[in-house]
C-alpha cells in the first residue's frame, strides 16, 4: 500500500561518532543499488553541536545515507565543531575551519547549539553567535519553517482538535537582515545620564525583494495564498516592506496576497491558524511567529527547517534547542532532524525521491505507533532516540519504489 506523504514538507524549486548500522537486509539492498545505479556524490558537513545535537544528527545521518543509497546517491560526510563544543575546544563559537568546510560542501546539517554552561559568556563568546555567523558566512537569507499538524499527533496540540486539525503552514523568514544585524547598535548614555541600549531595524529594497520572491514561489507550490506580516502602521522599515511586497505581487497574479500586522498575526495563529498557508515576514517577527506556529503541532521535536541563499550550500536544522537536561540520556526526539535531512535532500540537493522516502518513513513510523517522550500518549509505544531511528531505518528499507514515487 502506498505510504501517505508527510504534509510537513512542500516542494519548492530552488536552485568519529558511533553510527547506527543499518540492518543486514538494508546493507544487502544498498550493495545491490551500488552495483546497478550510477551514483551521484555529495559532500555534507555535519555540525552536531551541543546537548542532544550529536544524538539526533547521528540518527539522521544513517537515515540520510540509506535513503540516498536507495536512489543512487552517495554522501561524503565530515564532522566539525560549532557552538559550545567549539568554544571549549577553540575558544570561539565558529572556528574558521568549520566555516570553510561548510562553505565548501554541498549542504550543511546542524544539530543544536547552546547550553547552561555558556549562558554567562560575553555576547561574542556565546554559542548562538556562531549560528548568526554561519548564516552570514553561507549567505543564507531565507529560512523555511513548516508547521503542520499530523493526523497521528493532533491530540498532542494544546489547541482544541477542531482548531488544530488540518493546520499546514509554511513560515518564510528573512534571516540575515533587520534588527539582528542592523547598524548602529550598542550601548550608550542619554542626555539624562541614563544608560541605554539600542538596535536598528533596517531593510533595503534588494533584501525585501529577494525574500518576497522566495515566498511567492513557495506559495505557488502550496495553496497559492501568501500573507505578508509587518508593522507598517508604526515602523518605517515595515512601510517599505509592505510597499515592495505589494509591488511584486503583479509578477505572481496567481497568488492571493494579503497583509497583516504582526500583533494581529500572533493572535490569529492561535484563534484560526487554518486561514494561513504561507507567511512571509522579517527576521525578528519571523523568529517569534515561527516558534509560535511550531507549538500548534504539539512538539517542536517534530519540526525541521531549511535556510537557503541565492547560491552555495544551504543550512538545515531542527528548530528545537539543545535540551541539555536530557542530553546523553537517549530521550531526544530525532524526527525533526530526520525531516531536516529530507529538506536537505529536496532543497539543498534536488533529490526529490530520496526526500520522499525519508518523509514517508517518518509518517509510517508514527502510523506504527512509535513515540518519543515528547509526543507520547497512552496506547502508543514509548521509545528512545536510537530506537526511533532504528524504526525509521526499517521503514525506509521496506519501502517500494512504487509507494515512494506515487
Amino acid at each position: 500500500m502506498p505510504v501517505q506523504a508527510n504534509p510537513l514538507i512542500k516542494t519548492l524549486a530552488l536552485s568519529p561518532r558511533r553510527r547506527l548500522a543499518p540492518p543486514a537486509p538494508a546493507r544487502r539492498l544498498m550493495a545491490a543499488v551500488r552495483c546497478s545505479v550510477a551514483k551521484r556524490t555529495y559532500n555534507i558537513t555535519l555540525l552536531p553541536g551541543d546537548g542532544i545535537g550529536p544524538e539526533v544528527v547521528a540518527v539522521a545521518k544513517d537515515v540520510l545515507s540509506l535513503a540516498g543509497a536507495l536512489e543512487g546517491v552517495e554522501f561524503r560526510f565530515q564532522e566539525k565543531l560549532m557552538g559550545g563544543a567549539a568554544l571549549d575546544a577553540y575558544g570561539v563559537p565558529l572556528p574558521e575551519e568549520t566555516l570553510a568546510a561548510a562553505q565548501a560542501s554541498d549542504a550543511v546539517l546542524l544539530g543544536a547549539i547552546g547550553g547552561y554552561k555558556w549562558d554567562n559568556n560575553e555576547k561574542h563568546l556565546k554559542p548562538e553567535t556562531g549560528l548568526l555567523q554561519i548564516r552570514a558566512g553561507l549567505g543564507v537569507f531565507a529560512n523555511l519553517r513548516p508547521a503542520a499538524v499530523l493526523p497521528q499527533l493532533v491530540d498532542a496540540s494544546t489547541l482544541k482538535k477542531e482548531v488544530a486539525e488540518g493546520v499546514d503552514i509554511m513560515v518564510v523568514r528573512e534571516l540575515t537582515g533587520g534588527i539582528y544585524f542592523g547598524q548602529p547598535r550598542g550601548f550608550g548614555t542619554n542626555d539624562k545620564g541614563d544608560d541605554t541600549g539600542f538596535n536598528t531595524e533596517v531593510y533595503s529594497v534588494s533584501e525585501i525583494d529577494r525574500i518576497a520572491h522566495v515566498a511567492f514561489e513557495v506559495a505557488r507550490k502550496r495553496r497559492r495564498k501568501l500573507c505578508s506580516v509587518d508593522k507598517a502602521n508604526v515602523l518605517e522599515a515595515s512601510m517599505l516592506w509592505r510597499k515592495r511586497v505589494t509591488s511584486l505581487a503583479s509578477e505572481f497574479p496567481d497568488i492571493e496576497l494579503s497583509h497583516m500586522y504582526v500583533d494581529n498575526a500572533a493572535m490569529q495563529l492561535i484563534r484560526n491558524p487554518k486561514q494561513f498557508d504561507t507567511i512571509v515576514t522579517n527576521n525578528i517577527f519571523g523568529d517569534i511567529l515561527s516558534d509560535e506556529a511550531s507549538m500548534l503541532t504539539g512538539s517542536i521535536g517534530m519540526l525541521p527547517s531549511a535556510s537557503v541563499g541565492e547560491s552555495g550550500p544551504g543550512l538545515f536544522e531542527p528548530i528545537h534547542g539543545s535540551a541539555p537536561d536530557i542530553a546523553g540520556q537517549d530521550k531526544a526526539n530525532p524526527l525533526a532532524t530526520i525531516l531536516s535531512a529530507a529538506m536537505l535532500l529536496r532543497y539543498g540537493l534536488g533529490e526529490e525521491n530520496a526526500a520522499k522516502r525519508v518523509e514517508a518513513a517518518v509518517t509510517e513510523t508514527l502510523n506504527n505507533g512509535f513515540r518519543t517522550g515528547d509526543i507520547y500518549s497512552p496506547g502508543t509505544t514509548l521509545v528512545g532516540c536510537k530506537r526511533m531511528g532504528e524504526e525509521v531505518l526499517k521503514t525506509v528499507e521496506s519501502q517500494s519504489a512504487v509507494a515512494v514515487n506515487s
